[in-house]
């Protein structure tokens, strides 16, 4: 929005105008305020203020050790090339497709962390941010602006950080929630409009094969859900198969860390409704959005939708609270006593924790609830099997052996909860590939005396 935008109408007697104005500045302009050493805290996933880091990458032989702090961001982020890790050290609360080289190469660092308590990390003091960079939506007539698409971590960490740069733009859709910040509290304005960066739903490069499996995954998955059910569910090809066996379903609800464009179609048919919820009945819960202009035309000025912070969404105390919640989560592998390995291959850093284990221990509290692992049983070459005797070396636990209820694959669903490691094991043989299922009876045999 612009200044002779804003001057208009009812804009002509607000308060606030005048302060908006008179802290509009370009974004080079406004980037000179970062010095060597700063913690910086950018707005993750889709929602990148990317006219701003590219400003601030522009300044990069004028600066040092700029610590830069979010979860995943989609697209490629300038700062993660090689040769800026002396000017730029990222840390990933969650690790993105962009950020996992610069990673497992050493040029950016990784913090295991439940996603419910990044925002705690900047309230609790324990990283202190110097600037927030945060790209949004212009401002009503109240000079409020929304954080559009995800509100998530991003809304904690600005709240506690000196200086806040806000882009002011118009392709940011307008959510509603918990999710607004005021012009009185931003520091410097630059109005730049850009397209918001867009995640697709689903890799383009999967095969039929495996099409067919992750559709008899989602179609297990579906039969565990009962009409009235809450639900959390991602973004990719398994939520995508889960989704198209809902059709049946009635007065589903959802409460979720995110979603994606693929819940759209169960809204518009009715079947998400959220009338049975116990916590926010009519209302979807969400922190952030990951998908395409599909969902942020959906997300704005919808009142189905409210958009919370993280440390709210993500608090298995407030998961429970819904009823007949139902958590559905994926993983690498699996081993034969139920521990799921979900942000690593080996020692490998793939993903994050996220917030898998704040929905698990969330759905398990539930009345009702069921907490949900899934994935193929194989590889997608099939050459290796993902339930496994014993986790790779080096491979870390997300969800322990203790919290774990169902693990689903496309060979059935073995229901862990209250069974011994025998019966572990035998469970999740069964739903293994059935060419790794007499190797890993033999280690049963041998280990757990089957």
């Amino acid at each position: 929005m612009s200044y002779e935008d804003l001057k208009v109408g009812q804009f002509r007697t607000a308060n606030w105008l005048k302060n908006y104005t008179s802290k509009l500045i370009s974004a080079d302009d406004a980037l000179k305020v970062i010095k060597s050493g700063d913690n910086l805290v950018i707005q993750p996933g889709c929602a990148v203020p990317m006219e701003l880091v590219r400003a601030m990458v522009r300044r990069k032989d004028e600066l040092h050790d700029v610590k830069i702090y979010h979860i995943l961001t989609v697209g490629q982020m300038p700062y993660l090339e090689p040769g800026m890790e002396e000017h730029f050290r990222h840390t990933a609360f969650f690790i993105g497709s962009n950020a996992r080289k610069a990673i497992n190469d050493g040029r950016a660092d990784f913090m295991p962390i439940f996603l419910s308590e990044v925002p705690l990390l900047f309230k609790n003091g324990i990283i202190k941010p110097d600037v927030a960079l945060i790209n949004v939506s212009p401002p009503d007539e109240h000079g409020f602006c929304s954080y559009g698409v995800d509100v998530g971590t991003i809304k904690t960490a600005a709240e506690k950080s000196n200086i806040i740069i806000a882009q002011v733009n118009r392709k940011m859709p307008r959510a509603l929630g918990d999710c607004f910040i005021h012009i009185n509290k931003i520091h410097y304005v630059v109005e730049h409009e850009e397209a918001i960066q867009e995640l697709p739903q689903v890799d383009s490069d999967i095969t039929d094969d495996m099409w067919d499996i992750y559709n008899t995954i989602g179609q297990y998955i579906a039969d565990l859900i009962e009409d009235g059910s809450t639900l959390q569910m991602g973004i990719g090809a398994i939520p995508d198969s889960v989704l198209k066996f809902l059709k049946s379903k009635k007065d589903l609800g959802v409460h979720t860390e995110m979603f994606s464009d693929g819940i759209i179609e169960l809204v518009d048919e009715g079947i998400v409704n959220n009338e049975k919820k116990t916590l926010h009945p009519g209302k979807i819960i969400a922190g952030f959005v990951l998908g395409t202009k599909r969902s942020f035309d959906f997300i704005n000025n919808n009142p189905i939708v409210e958009f919370h912070p993280q440390e709210y969404v993500n608090d298995p105390f407030v998961i429970a609270r819904n009823n007949k919640m139902v958590a559905i989560n994926s993983a690498i592998e699996v081993d034969l006593t139920g521990q799921v390995c979900a942000d690593s291959i080996g020692t490998r850093f793939y993903s994050g924790i996220g917030g898998q284990v704040d929905f698990v221990r969330g759905a398990a509290r539930s009345e009702g609830g069921k907490p949900i692992i899934a994935l193929p049983s194989t590889t997608k070459d099939f050459k290796i099997s993902r339930i496994v005797p014993a986790l790779k070396p080096g491979a870390g636990v997300v969800t322990s052996r203790g919290d774990v209820h169902y693990i689903v694959t496309e060979y059935g669903v073995a229901h862990l909860y209250g069974k011994t490691i025998k019966q572990r094991a035998q469970a999740l043989i069964n739903v293994a590939h059935p060419a790794f299922r007499d190797e890993l009876s033999r280690y049963a045999r041998e280990n757990f005396k089957i």
